[in-house]
């Protein structure tokens, strides 16, 4: 997610657009106007998605497919591998289409012994690493490049936080090295990849909570807490992840049946509005909210409902 400085919502702010990126997302009309949305580089809030046009409350934006994304290990009820849908039927994935287009690094997966990885993640309640492993098999199957995240913001570690991270990476090195999976294929799998990558995910991965009812009532939950049990996994995105926090924000992102990310307008936003989304629970009071992005994001939050206390 986008987190540097962050300042009151600059609602009719044009900044220069930012051309050296460039991504993979779908927008929701099929009509010849140009894209309702553009990625630019601010000297306030760095980089910011702002509106190209007016956008009527309700509408969806775009979506977006995860760069990576795995389960939940503690899951509720069993999700596809690829995709994370809920499950019917005692199959790793949902359809053919997810066996095919997983099938390469599912593979690479399924040659390693994930016993010790896996203990080391659930006995210390840790859900990133798993991410990290999705991510090396994809790469080593060559389904993603190794410097796919780089382009994501990246969280500030501590010594500490660093040293942590060792144990893990050394249990998925290992788990690699005791496959057929060759010395040249894991040559990117280094500490320093491992916790660059691991750095970005931490502040980028979205909670995926699939939704139920009707996609015309998911406005009325759209506040819903990050911590409902109704999560089935963890993605990272890039679109998604340019998009700034408010506490009062004029964007949601949601998901219907899978961990495609959908990109919804919550009210009117005028042309050159900044489109901002919310990071964590709104319902909390201030305090607990500022509380809580400190600690998840590094950031002060100064929206406005912040700096007016609600």
């Amino acid at each position: 997610m986008a987190v540097p400085l962050r300042l009151a919502s600059s609602r009719f702010f044009f900044p220069k657009p930012l051309h050296i990126f460039s991504f993979s997302f779908s927008f929701s009309t099929s009509s010849p106007s140009p894209p309702p949305i553009r990625v630019s580089l601010t000297d306030s809030v760095g980089r910011a998605v702002f509106a190209t046009r007016p956008i009527p409350s309700g509408y969806l934006i775009h979506t977006a497919q995860p760069a990576v994304c795995h389960p939940s290990p503690s899951a509720l009820h069993p999700v596809c591998y690829s995709c994370l849908s809920t499950l019917s039927q005692r199959s790793p994935f949902c359809s053919h289409h997810c066996h095919q287009r997983s099938k390469e690094y599912y593979d690479v997966e399924m040659k390693a012994n994930w016993e010790d990885f896996d203990d080391y993640c659930r006995n210390r309640g840790l859900k990133y690493p798993f991410l990290v492993k999705r991510l090396a098999c994809m790469i080593i199957s060559g389904v993603a490049k190794s410097d796919s995240l780089d382009i994501l913001q990246p969280a500030t570690l501590t010594p500490e936080m660093i040293f942590e991270m060792e144990e893990g990476f050394t249990l998925l090195r290992n788990a690699f090295t005791k496959t057929l999976v060759s010395d040249e294929q894991i040559a990117f799998l280094t500490k320093q990849w491992y916790i660059s990558v691991l750095a970005r995910i931490r502040i980028n991965a979205f909670r995926i909570e699939l939704a139920s009812g009707s996609y015309e009532d998911l406005l009325s939950s759209a506040f819903a807490s990050v911590e409902a049990e109704t999560a089935v996994g963890n993605a990272v995105y890039i679109l998604p992840s340019f998009y700034n926090h408010d506490c009062d924000p004029n964007a949601h992102i949601i998901w219907i049946d899978s961990a495609e990310a959908k990109l919804k307008a919550l009210r009117d936003i005028d042309e050159g509005e900044e489109m901002r989304i919310c990071y964590i629970d709104a319902s909390l009071n201030r305090d607990a909210r500022r509380e809580l992005l400190f600690r998840g994001f590094g950031f002060q939050c100064n929206c406005s409902r912040c700096l007016h206390g609600d």
